[in-house]
């Protein structure tokens, strides 16, 4: 059996099991052997992280080319906009290149845990949150998507990876699955190879 784990990451803790810099690894949480993370949240990101030991869902679950959808609940500077919302929809064309489609909307204040420590907000300036689903794994990508758009994130939770949501889990707790087979395969090619057909033959008329 497969073991799947779900962890809600805390804000701060690294998404490796040996602490270093003087922040916390995922060891200080996570007492099961010979798993590993799929996949990675940024240090000053929350929200879930999955991690198995197997190899072969890691790499489906990590590996951007299978295009599992990520799902994000971001709080940003500023009242986020409808023409923000349809550009971040659309795919914008970042420093390392455009980005894929994702689904964006907003949405209201999340009922989920207070961040430890609370974000810094400035007086007069209000704040938003939004819902995004992208199918990439660039390195700090929603926070670029936004800040392009002109909203800055403060706080951004992970909800949910392919099919696994975080559900209840408080910050610092996980749940162990098992599965019997991974959940994330790829799509084979069904087409038929055909082989090339052969020349045909001329066929010699008989002799008159």
């Amino acid at each position: 059996m497969t073991k799947l784990i779900l962890f809600n990451k805390p804000f701060g803790v690294l998404s490796q099991f040996t602490a270093a810099d003087g922040h916390p690894g995922l060891a200080d949480y996570i007492k099961i052997p010979a798993i590993y993370p799929a996949g990675r949240l940024d240090r000053d990101s929350e929200g879930l992280l999955l991690l198995t030991d197997d190899g072969a869902l890691q790499a489906q679950i990590s590996n951007p080319r299978f295009k599992l959808a990520k799902t994000y609940l971001a709080q940003v500077e500023g009242e986020i906009t409808e023409p923000a919302l349809e550009g971040l929809s659309k795919g914008l064309t970042l420093k390392d290149g455009p980005t894929l489609p994702a689904m964006a909307r907003r949405v209201a204040e999340p009922n989920i845990w207070p961040r430890i420590p609370p974000i810094r907000e400035r007086a007069n300036i209000p704040t938003s949150w939004l819902e995004l689903t992208i199918r990439e794994g660039r390195n700090r990508q929603v926070r670029r998507m936004c800040a392009h758009v002109g909203f800055p994130v403060l706080r951004l939770v992970r909800s949910k990876i392919g099919e696994w949501a975080i559900d209840e889990l408080q910050p610092g707790e996980h749940l162990q699955r098992h599965l019997s087979t991974p959940q994330t395969q790829p799509k084979k090619n069904t087409a038929t190879k055909r082989k090339p057909r052969k020349p045909r033959t001329a066929r010699r008329r008989p002799s008159a």
